[in-house]
């Protein structure tokens, strides 16, 4: 619905909000307090510790309070507010339109790329947030092969990765560059599924201009969601297969990084750039204009809704995410974080979940799950808080697709208890860790 919808860029919030965890690992530390003066790009917060990114300032003004809000997790998280006062921008950034490409900064090695990387706040933008400096910076050991582009975009109704590639298209092949030069290897695979064939056919087209020998090449893949996973990706493009946890996708030679973040690494390496907003997909059936906008962190969810016509009368949901691996939102004042991909919303009719029957054993849970597992088992463990056999049944190999859930014809909350019971047993784990 909002493919065809150019990038409009959003008004700014009369009061911007930053929680302080957005990313996977340790929450930033504010670095600012109330009443201290910031302008767009001064760092707010800092890194929490290795795995941990700072947050900077999306807009200018005045430090209004260091003070909490209800993030998109429904829990109340320790947030920076910064009242808007005009949009002065630090004078480090270089706001030209101006492509700057590898040719133009030769000097730069590859530790100063993953510095200027670490020192933006850049993260993974696919969704999981994890720290871009600490996925270049493997395990002893390790030797990366190849830079996969995720650009599969698999999530339905959400169409950000797909207009940035038609809008961005050189910036972000100047980005791929920097990825391999950071991780010195020679090749690099994007991965687009089918359902886009002008970015594909863009895409490839322009890959010449960046590529030596053919090292940058675009892989259209098959329309089938989960597509996207990582290990969905990197089996779909160089046929390996990623075992299941503690390894890594570097174990089988692959560093992933979605197409939004090979854009971010652009900025922030060549235009001295922090991470502080994205492009983000607003839409929903009943929605009058969805869209997607170029938005600034902390900029709550309701403006853009407002942006698209208001929150339709049968709205049954507010979804931070796709439908199949989002989650529903407390309230439409949610600000925009660094993994807000989408905001959809659902009407009554398509929100509302049919009641639950018993389990027939028909194992189309099974034949759906992408990483060969057993959901209606794993649930059913979890229910009955029987972690060490959920273990032993690999239940943290599960990438809470929702798959199993979406297929099954009696309507069981398979999800819910597969998630509940990978958090439990994750964090058993770590205190076995800990404790050893």
């Amino acid at each position: 619905m909002s493919a065809a919808e150019p990038i409009k860029v959003a008004e700014l919030p009369k009061v911007a909000v930053f929680p302080m965890g957005q990313h996977i690992g340790a929450p930033a530390k504010p670095i600012v307090k109330k009443g201290d003066k910031v302008k767009v790009g001064t760092m707010i917060a800092e890194a929490g510790g290795f795995v941990s990114a700072p947050i900077f300032s999306s807009v200018s003004g005045t430090v209004l309070k260091v003070d909490t809000v209800v993030d998109a997790s429904g829990y109340a998280k320790p947030a920076v507010y910064i009242t808007v006062e005009g949009d002065e921008w630090e004078e480090s950034i270089d706001r030209s339109s101006d492509l700057v490409t590898l040719k133009e900064r030769p000097e730069l090695t590859d530790k100063d790329i993953v510095e200027k990387i670490k020192n933006a706040g850049v993260v993974g933008m696919g969704g999981a947030c994890f720290p871009t400096h600490v996925k270049l910076s493997p395990p002893p050991g390790s030797k990366p092969e190849w830079i996969i582009i995720n650009a599969v975009e698999c999530e339905p109704y959400l169409t950000a990765d797909h207009r940035l590639m038609l809008e961005h298209a050189d910036e972000i092949l100047v980005g791929v560059t920097l990825l391999m030069k950071a991780m010195n290897v020679n090749k690099a695979y994007i991965g687009i599924e089918n359902n886009k064939p002008d970015a594909i056919q863009l895409l490839t087209s322009k890959a010449t201009q960046y590529a030596q020998n053919g090292n940058i090449e675009i892989v259209p893949l098959k329309v089938k969601y989960p597509q996207g996973g990582e290990k969905q990706l990197i089996d779909a493009v160089v046929g390996r297969q990623v075992p299941a946890p503690p390894a890594l996708p570097v174990s089988v030679g692959a560093i992933l990084q979605n197409v939004g973040t090979a854009y971010a690494v652009y900025e922030a390496v060549m235009k001295n750039k922090p991470l502080f907003e994205r492009i983000v997909t607003v839409t929903g059936k009943s929605l009058a204009h969805p869209s997607n906008f170029l938005v600034r962190m902390g900029t709550p969810m309701s403006q853009l809704i407002d942006a698209c016509g208001g929150l339709p009368e049968d709205t049954g949901k507010l979804i931070g995410g796709g439908p199949m691996m989002g989650k529903a939102l407390v309230n439409t004042e949610v600000p925009i974080c660094k993994g807000s991909s989408g905001v959809l919303i659902m009407n009554e009719q398509e929100s509302k979940r049919a009641e639950a029957q018993p389990c027939i054993r028909c194992a189309k849970c099974v034949n759906a799950c992408p990483m060969g597992l057993e959901p209606y088992l794993l649930s059913k463990l979890s229910a009955m808080q029987e972690w060490e056999r959920a273990e032993a049944e690999d239940i943290v190999s599960c990438i809470e697709c929702g798959s199993c859930q979406f297929t099954c014809p009696s309507h069981r909350p398979l999800l819910d208890y597969v998630r509940m019971g990978k958090s439990t047993v994750m964090g058993i784990i770590r205190a076995r860790q800990a404790k050893n």
